[in-house]
């Protein structure tokens, strides 16, 4: 009976490590429509992308309206603009106390240097965690090779970055020639066999976590999904939950007797 407790508890346990590997991208032209998948998936993905569009619309609004549903936001707005403008803009992100931001690495070191000082002031005067800061590598709708990423990682890494938005088919090839501990989030996720959309360099889910990315960023496979809550169920029981078993069974692999 215990025993059947035990694993029932960590069952349970690894569907919240999962599913807080899942973000969902909030492209959406509406505040009500994003509400409505918040409202819905909040209590199922615990991290939502606030980009460009709804940002737009909605400005901080959408942030508190996340934030206050005791989910995590990922502002994905790809800072790229002189370093002064760039620094006080992050000053203003950390104030909207955000998990994590993006930063176009091809800004150049010193607005990558201004963003990372900026981030780390303003946390220790509100004394707040600092939200990680990432680096984008190479659009997913723009054709690229692995070099070319890798010279951009490394120079956002350099720079004081925590990680890097990268392509799934970059991840292992990252994570094998970088000597250091870096976060890679992963976009253009699609199920197997769907529409790749505008995503030139996509992959599933499984294959994305399987290669070593810790977030997966996830958007029209739910939101025009005819149910999203049994759409993001699926993604992280049957995609997530099999890749990280995989990703164990490689190491396992690696490991010399």
């Amino acid at each position: 009976m215990k025993a059947a407790l035990s694993h029932k508890s960590n069952h349970k346990s690894n569907h919240k490590l999962q599913a807080d590997k899942v973000i969902l991208a909030l492209d959406v032209d509406s505040f009500a429509r994003a509400k409505y998948f918040v409202d819905k998936l909040c209590t199922r993905i615990k991290i939502f992308k606030v980009g460009l569009q709804i940002f737009t619309l909605c400005g901080p609004e959408i942030i508190k309206y996340i934030r206050k549903k005791k989910a995590e936001v990922f502002l994905d707005l790809k800072f790229y603009d002189i370093p002064n403008t760039v620094s006080n803009a992050v000053r203003q992100a950390v104030r909207l106390n955000v998990k994590m931001m993006t930063l176009h690495i091809s800004g150049g070191r010193e607005m990558l240097k201004r963003a990372q000082e900026a981030a780390k002031e303003e946390a220790r005067f509100l004394k707040i965690e600092r939200p990680l800061l990432i680096g984008v590598t190479v659009l997913t709708s723009q054709p690229s090779t692995a070099e070319e990423v890798l010279n951009l990682a490394k120079i956002g890494l350099d720079c004081g970055l925590d990680g890097v938005v990268c392509s799934a088919r970059e991840v292992a090839f990252l994570k094998e020639k970088l000597d250091r501990k870096f976060i890679a989030i992963t976009p253009g996720i699609r199920p197997p066999g769907s529409a790749r959309d505008d995503q030139k360099r996509t992959m599933t889910a499984k294959e994305a976590l399987a290669a070593g990315s810790d977030f997966i960023v996830v958007g029209r496979p739910i939101l025009e999904a005819k149910d999203p809550v049994d759409a993001a169920e699926r993604l992280i029981w049957d995609q997530v939950q099999n890749a990280v078993g995989t990703r164990s069974k490689m190491r396992l692999r690696s490991v010399p007797m």
